[in-house]
Parts: structure tokens; sequence; C-alpha cells
């Protein structure tokens, strides 16, 4: 249980004088290109509430980008954090390893999709995990090709910037970017021309032709995709969709990678959301929720491929640093402990009946989708309209910041609201942290 209140409190306007003196030394202090959503300052935080310095409690619904999965400060990572910074902060895993990181590899192998035997390599952040996912793909394959999709998140480094698909603000002058990257259209059944109905053949099928004409299957050396993407929207591609890619890539020598930097660790109702597409990637991809919000990423593959790299070849001075790792097992014990898959089912069942509700009322709201603790809504003009309506969006947004609810918008358009609560949060707060938003798009429209 968390020592924070579990309760929204608004005694100041939201940011507060506090918060608004402390983005002033932001202002002077930190580059402009970092900037802040909703710039109250926090100083403490847990289960679903995060109190700022001006002692507003506000409801959590983006868990850091999915990050605090398992609540701010969830005890048992607070525990092991505590006893390894006392033991040590650091060694560097290539010079003196320690057992942390062989802990964490073999928690991944286990947990991740598949039987089969699996070695992992640990990592800072997801961009770092998916920049080195390509390395190995590459150099296990010979091939050089990589293809991405539409609506595609990787991150912000130079190769993960040719892999995101979104321009502003990610992309906008900071080229020129890797090569030898390829982009297909995204199984995307809200917009898909031929409508929800035939996405999933259509869009594998557009998905083929495309790669063999423009690239050529014996080129390349991985698909990379996610389950469910994250920044381009919680686009959810049409069932079927992601398995057909992944025995694609398997019947052409391709190396199919699972990027579940957002969507793994129980975020989805599943501990990965590749295993609700019965899918068992060749690699996948983690970060995010995987060490209560210490900087941690894996990247855990087919031991073949994973040891086809010489030595040396992988690693970095931080990588499975020993304090993140112990906080990767605190956050992995309670996600066990407290079956926050099942939670993520629950906040699900919560969460779509009422989305469903307001749906009804107001047709702005043009598709609800997502899964578990991972849900959205994509905003449009209207009926018989489905222009991406980021006005509204943004205005919802600052509704719900200013009644102390903590919201994200995200989408390629900027049209669509997301959903990322901590597991942590209870059902009242849940509860009304919706109350919140309906009001707030009640408001707005």
């Amino acid at each position: 249980m968390s020592n924070v209140p579990q309760q929204r409190l608004v005694q100041t306007a939201i940011p507060g004088p506090k918060s608004a003196a402390l983005q002033a030394r932001k202002a002077a202090a930190v580059s402009a290109g970092v900037s802040t959503g909703l710039p109250v300052y926090v100083e403490r935080a847990g289960g679903g509430i995060l109190v700022d310095v001006d002692g507003n409690q506000l409801i959590d619904f983006g868990s850091g980008i999915a990050v605090t999965t398992v609540g701010n400060s969830a005890p048992r990572v607070v525990e092991r954090v505590t006893q390894q910074v006392q033991d040590f902060t650091h060694t560097c895993f290539m010079v003196t390893p320690y057992e942390e990181y062989l802990d964490v590899a073999e928690a991944l192998n286990e947990l991740t999709p598949g039987d089969h035997e699996k070695r992992t390599a640990l990592f800072n952040s997801g961009a770092e995990a998916v920049e080195n996912a390509v390395k190995v793909a590459r150099h296990y394959t010979g091939r050089n090709a990589v293809v991405a999709f539409d609506h595609a998140y990787h991150g912000r480094t130079n190769l993960t910037m040719a892999l995101t698909a979104k321009n502003m603000p990610y992309k906008h002058r900071f080229g020129p970017f890797a090569g030898e990257v390829y982009r297909a259209p995204m199984s995307y059944p809200f917009r898909w021309p031929g409508g929800p109905a035939d996405c999933a053949k259509e869009s594998f099928d557009v998905f083929v032709q495309q790669v063999h004409a423009q690239v050529g299957e014996d080129n390349v050396a991985a698909v990379v995709l996610e389950p469910i993407q994250g920044e381009g929207g919680f686009i959810v591609p049409a069932p079927g969709f992601v398995k057909q890619v992944a025995e694609w890539c398997t019947d052409n020598g391709i190396l199919f990678i699972a990027d579940e930097v957002q969507s793994g660790f129980c975020r989805t109702g599943d501990w990965f959301a590749s295993e609700h597409e019965d899918v068992v990637p060749d690699l996948i991809t983690t970060a995010k929720g995987i060490a209560g919000g210490l900087p941690l990423a894996g990247v855990t593959g087919r031991a073949d491929v994973m040891d086809s790299v010489h030595g040396g070849g992988l690693g970095g001075t931080y990588g499975g640093n020993p304090i993140a790792c112990a906080a990767a097992l605190g956050a992995i014990e309670t996600m066990k402990e407290e079956d926050l898959c099942a939670r993520a089912r629950q906040v699900e069942a919560l969460f779509v009946p009422r989305l469903q509700a307001l749906a009804e009322r107001y047709p702005q709201i043009g598709d609800i989708r997502g899964r578990g603790a991972m849900l959205a809504v994509e905003l449009v003009n209207g009926p018989g309209d489905l222009t991406p309506n980021a006005a509204l969006t943004g205005a919802v947004n600052r509704a719900c910041h200013a009644e102390g609810l903590v919201t994200l918008t995200c989408g390629t358009y900027g049209n669509v609201f997301r959903f990322l609560p901590p597991l942590a949060a209870s059902d009242e707060l849940l509860t009304e942290g919706l109350d919140i938003f309906e009001k707030a798009f009640a408001a707005s429209v």
C-alpha cells in the first residue's frame, strides 16, 4: 500500500504558484527542446496519485507514459532498490559483473513469449533496445534492410527516428537518418480504406506486395512492429495481421522484432501484447514498465540469434545497472504477486463501458480501442467526417489537467486521447478520473 493518500485534492490553480516558479527556473536552465505536457512539479507519488509542490493531489492516468505500472514507489521496488544502493551502485557489467543482471535476464527469458531457449541483453531505454535488436538482426542475417510501419514510434536515436513515422516533434530537422529503413502501411482498422472487416487480409497483402516490390525479401533483415502501436495512436492491428506478418517473416528468413516497450509487462492484460495475437517473436524489446520507474531496457530473443554476435558487440556502460535491475526484480515480483495482468483486464472492464456510453452521446468519438489498461479514443469531426480533431483533443486534455487529472494524448494526427493508469490505482480513483474526463469532454465539445 502507498503512504500517499489516495484521493484527489486541488488546492490551487493547476499549475500552482510553486510549480510556476519552478517552471520559470526550467525555462532558464533546461533546453527548450525538452518540453512538459503538464508543468506541475511532483514531490511525492504513490498508487494512482501524484502530489505536487503546491500540495495538489492529482489522479494519474499516464503512469509516466506506461512506466509506473506497479505504481510509484511500489514497496517491493523501494525495498530492493534501497538494499542495492547500500550494497553498490555500479561496476559496469562488462567489467565486473553481478548477479542482479543475471536475475533479470533469466526472468525475461522465462516471461517473454515462447518456450524456446533464449538469451537477453540489457540496456537503458526503449530506443536503445530497438536499436540493438536491429543490430543483432543485421548481424545474424547478413542483410541490411529493416521494415517498419506507418504510425510507428520506436525512439529518438538516429536509427529509431528513421523507424519512427511521425515528423513533429520527433524527426523535424534532425536528419539525415539511418539508411536501409523502409515503411509499409499499418493495419489500422478504423482508417483502412476498405473498412475494418477486410483490413487484416488487405493490409497484409499490401505489406507483402510492397516489400517484395520495393525492397526484396532476400534483402530484409527484420520487420519491426508494435503489437499495439503506442505514440502512433494506440492502434490495435486487425485480428490476425500480426501473426500473418510473423509467419511471413519466418518463411522468408527474416527476423520478426516485437517492440513491446509500451505494451509490455501486464499493461494489456497479458504479460506481453504478442501473447494475445498468439505470436512468438524472434526478438522482443522491453523497457518502460520493466523497472517501476528506473531506466532499464532489454532485448530478449532466440539463443542462436542473440549468441551470433561477437563478444563485445553488445553492451554499454550503464546497461543493466544494478539499481535498475533491483527495481525490475521488485516490479516483476509485484506483477506476479498481485496478478497485475488480471488487474489490467479489470481496468478495461471498468473503462470501456464508460467510454462506449460517452461515444453514444458524442459522435466526435470515432473509435474506442486498446486492450487492458492501454486504451484510447480517437476524436474526429463527427458522423461521416473522420477528419482528425486535434483541437478538441487538446481542449479536453487541458480541461482534465485543470481539474487535477493527469492525461496524455498521442497519435500521428494529434487526435487520440490515451489512458495508461497505474495498475495500482483503485477503482474509486479510476472512476473519479473518468467522471472528470466526461465533464471535460462535455465542456469542450
